[in-house]
């Protein structure tokens, strides 16, 4: 089925070097849809996405997917660092087939910005939107072993860090968890668990992320 699209040119954007392989959602954080496409069009402004979705279900094509919106700002996944000429950008007003983009590639801004954003926030329905078959959720029972935190060394973190950085966010294995590594983890865990962000590697935190790498393989 092809939705009705309300076309809204911003003039932001610019030619793509990539063609685009993953999904990056946003939400406004502004008052209303109206002023924040009144944003996104606006030339001093720099910024655009592909998409605006209303909370009444309008959506409103700003950029076309052809051209290269300017929505995620420095940011990194799997190795990528121009992630606007590699994604389609959405932004969704608060309270894939086109391009054959997988469902691990289904992202939240905080997961390829996670010491700068934190959108589209831990209430966004991840879960709900894997069910309808877009994007990657799953619930395994947790992993034994004690939980990892900031401040711990070892083998157990040098796992983590590199079954992060295979998922694809910024996260060297070095096997120290220093304050980054919180930071990588909080993200993980506001699309992935969402019932908590604290950044602290419990059992369950890491079950999903080997679940994660499982099913994204």
């Amino acid at each position: 089925m092809t939705l009705p699209l309300i076309e809204a040119p911003s003039p932001n954007f610019d030619a793509r070097k990539a063609v685009p392989d993953c999904v990056i959602l946003h939400y406004t954080g502004m008052e209303s849809g109206e002023a924040a496409i009144e944003r996104l069009r606006d030339p001093e402004a720099k910024v655009s996405s592909h998409y605006v979705v209303e909370e009444d279900g309008r959506i409103f094509r700003l950029v076309a997917e052809e051209r290269r919106a300017w929505h995620a700002g420095a940011a990194f996944w799997k190795g990528v660092k121009d992630i606007n000429s590699a994604s389609i950008g959405i932004e969704i007003v608060n309270p894939g087939t086109r391009w054959m983009i997988s469902d691990s590639r289904i992202l939240g801004h905080s997961d390829i910005a996670p010491a700068r954003k934190i959108d589209p926030g831990e209430l966004f329905p991840w879960k709900r939107l894997a069910e309808s078959g877009h994007g990657l959720w799953i619930e395994p029972p947790p992993s034994p072993g004690a939980p990892l935190g900031e401040g711990e060394e070892g083998t157990g973190v040098f796992a983590l860090q590199a079954g992060l950085t295979r998922l694809g966010y910024d996260c060297a294995p070095t096997g120290k968890y220093d304050a980054h590594t919180t930071t990588i983890v909080s993200a993980f865990q506001r699309h992935w668990l969402q019932t908590r962000f604290d950044g602290i590697a419990d059992g369950e935190t890491r079950a999903r992320l080997v679940g994660l790498l499982r099913a994204g393989d």
